[in-house]
């Protein structure tokens, strides 16, 4: 089982000279957007980058409106890639994730008309209207309760992590008109939230059944793991600092986008197993010559015993600023970047000695 997590992100070049860059969401910003599709595994270890789409918006002309295809094809199109590498792999069953933008009919009826050789689960957007005259939402949540869920909600944007408990409901429709599209439809209710906070309601439509409590469990599980595709934007940009790069061309900044994807990528599965798995053997993760160039850097003796993966990151994320207090947690993608330049550094001069190169010349 593989979760293809699909999502959008801005990146400005605001004060920047960049040759083919469009407005953003704010029209006085400029940049470009960069739709991904991140593939983990339930567990949320990431497997890697499985495709990506980059564009620039046109202005709006006089009367409001935007040139270019319509940017809805894009998830419709990354669903399609997914149904494509489901078929070259029948043994691995891949189920395609989206938040609220990608709730739109033509891709569960192009997914219809694939065969749905890929799963699909999407946060609802929309309140459908049913063939009964009901609406879709108000459907599901009068019916009966089929479980419960508990998870930590990470913090952000100022609010504190904290524990959510839901009520676990669905129903099985099919939406009106020609295509006639069949999905059950999943509602997480949080219930006893803190006072004065908002609780946390997320409804999902997806092809699959779900008549059980531990289907819709692993439902909104798979749901969750969006924060994966999140903290990968994350490391690209606040690590890799990918819209700093003052490239003039939007053709160059593909070409490094490509490089730096797969960079953000191996930091962001370092940071997940180094904290699910940290006992884990370094070499599974790490080149012989990474680990001994992040030894002498940190000017240790290279240990009898295999170092451990945790041990490893400690090490090079020393090397760009992590301090390794009791406070501090476990290591970020910031200082793990920094430190992994750093070791690389020391990677080509072990290189450059071994091989015996000739200093002098």
């Amino acid at each position: 089982m593989v979760l293809c997590i699909a999502d959008t992100t801005e990146l400005n070049f605001n004060g920047q000279d960049v040759d083919g860059a469009g407005p953003l969401s704010y029209e006085a910003q400029v940049g470009m957007y960069l739709h991904a599709t991140y593939a983990v595994t339930p567990d949320r270890e990431p497997l890697g980058v499985m495709n990506a789409w980059t564009w620039a918006r046109e202005p709006r002309d006089a009367n409001g409106r935007r040139g270019g295809v319509r940017e809805s094809v894009r998830w419709i199109e990354s669903y399609e890639i997914v149904a494509e590498q489901a078929r070259a792999l029948p043994d691995t069953r891949l189920v395609y994730v989206a938040d609220r933008e990608g709730d739109i009919a033509a891709l569960m009826q192009r997914a219809q008309e694939l065969g749905e050789p890929a799963d699909w689960l999407i946060r609802s957007q929309h309140n459908r209207a049913l063939r009964d005259e009901e609406k879709l939402w108000e459907k599901v949540h009068a019916s009966n309760v089929l479980g419960h869920i508990s998870f930590v909600l990470p913090g952000r944007s100022g609010q504190k992590a904290r524990e959510v408990r839901q009520e676990l409901r669905s129903q099985r429709v099919t939406l009106p008109g020609r295509a006639g599209v069949a999905l059950t439809c999943v509602e997480a209710y949080e219930v006893d939230a803190p006072a004065g906070v908002k609780p946390v309601i997320w409804r999902l439509v997806t092809n699959r059944e779900a008549g059980d409590a531990h289907a819709l469990i692993e439902l909104v599980d798979w749901y969750r793991a969006r924060w994966e595709i999140e903290m990968f934007f994350n490391v690209l940009k606040n690590a890799c600092r990918v819209e700093a790069l003052q490239l003039s061309q939007m053709e160059r900044v593909e070409k490094a986008l490509a490089l730096y994807m797969v960079v953000s990528w191996r930091i962001a599965r370092l940071m997940r197993v180094g904290r699910t798995c940290p006992e884990l053997d370094a070499s599974l993760f790490f080149a012989a010559d990474e680990i001994h160039g992040a030894h002498v850097l940190c000017k240790k003796a290279r240990p009898k015993k295999p170092p451990t993966l945790n041990q490893v990151i400690r090490m090079v994320a020393s090397l760009g600023g992590f301090l390794g207090r009791k406070s501090d947690g476990e290591p970020g993608a910031k200082t793990l970047w920094i430190g992994m330049q750093r070791v690389m550094d020391a990677v080509i001069t072990i290189q450059i000695l071994r091989d015996g190169y000739d200093t002098s010349v």
